[in-house]
């Protein structure tokens, strides 16, 4: 499965680690804004998503996780 984030927040979103380590693979570098990014999920699986705002000094970071049924 694919899912794509598209960044609107005028922020740099930098990739949280894990989510390379629970198995999505996608580009891990820092997606600017207003520009997408393809993160490609396991067979059978769908996307859980979690977002955290670390503040001005070190931004946001995004997870994508592999979830089943």
């Amino acid at each position: 499965m694919k899912f794509v984030y598209f960044n609107d927040t005028g922020r740099e979103v930098k990739i949280h680690p894990a989510t390379r380590v629970h198995g999505t693979e996608c580009d891990m570098s820092i997606i600017e804004h207003l520009e997408s990014r393809v993160f490609v999920l396991p067979e059978g699986t769908y996307p859980w998503v979690k977002m955290w705002d670390f503040g001005p000094e070190r931004g946001l970071s995004i997870l994508v996780s592999p979830q089943k049924d």
